[in-house]
């Protein structure tokens, strides 16, 4: 169901599960767990998640599900969520190649991805009103934070699906790509960020999610930023880049 392989210093994370739209149970969410905790503990310096098949992945899967006994709060605050705090905190850059649906807890992993790239065919909203449910997986911060609230609850009350196209002009993720295009775009990126300077981009990584749990402001988010650079002085990473810039060559950082 999820599969693991790590080749120049990035990790791949594959939902490998397309008949059924890599759509994500308890079991699976374990596996995906545990294969974050593997890329971490085998030193990844950049990340990259993608689904097999059609879609990136299609939410929960609800296919044996039976809401007279549905233990909703087991499988989202105790499973869901952190998973999504594991994923965030991956300590180095991470990416996400997403194509065809991105629903439910598919979403929120995205949400929890530091670079989301999307296919044109990715379809992303909230059908849930067919559910009698509501958005999960962080779907309504990460809405209301970039659509407002009357694009969200238009989303929400119409269940329509926003095209790659659409998510991305919208400010939603990063980048969008014609479906054949993204995996190698994605994988690209990865393999650039791998060979950076891994603890600069912890840094930023690190102050950009406080800007966004902790609301910094200006002058507040410049503290941080000072504190984090004079760290870096005490890299050998920060030293060869400046060396490289000197002596006009290409740097060459070990993370």
């Amino acid at each position: 169901m999820i599969d693991l392989r790590i080749e120049r210093n990035v990790a791949h994370i594959v939902l490998n599960n397309p008949a059924k739209l890599n759509a994500l149970d308890e079991a699976a969410l374990a596996e995906l767990d545990a294969a974050y905790v593997e890329a971490e503990a085998a030193g990844a310096r950049a990340l990259v998640l993608r689904g097999e098949g059609r879609a990136f992945c299609a939410g929960r899967l609800i296919s044996s599900v039976d809401p007279r006994d549905d233990d909703v709060m087991g499988y989202l605050d105790r499973l869901v969520t952190p998973l999504m705090k594991r994923m965030s905190a991956f300590p180095a850059p991470t990416f996400a190649a997403a194509h065809g649906a991105c629903l439910g807890v598919g979403l929120g992993l995205l949400i929890a991805t530091d670079v989301v790239y999307v296919a044109e065919s990715a379809k992303i909203g909230s059908p849930f009103a067919a559910l009698g449910a509501t958005l999960d997986s962080g779907g309504h911060a990460l809405f209301f934070e970039r659509l407002g609230a009357h694009r969200t609850l238009d989303l929400i009350y119409t269940g329509r699906l926003m095209t790659g196209t659409e998510a991305v002009t919208a400010g939603l993720f990063s980048r969008v790509f014609p479906d054949h295009k993204l995996t190698a775009a994605t994988i690209e990126a990865a393999e650039k960020a791998a060979s950076g300077a891994t603890q600069a981009f912890r840094a930023s990584k690190a102050l950009v999610a406080r800007l966004r749990d902790e609301r910094l402001g200006l002058w507040q988010a410049m503290d941080v930023e000072n504190a984090a650079q004079a760290a870096l002085c005490d890299t050998d990473d920060y030293r060869e880049g400046f060396a490289a810039f000197q002596e006009k060559r290409t740097p060459t950082f070990h993370g």
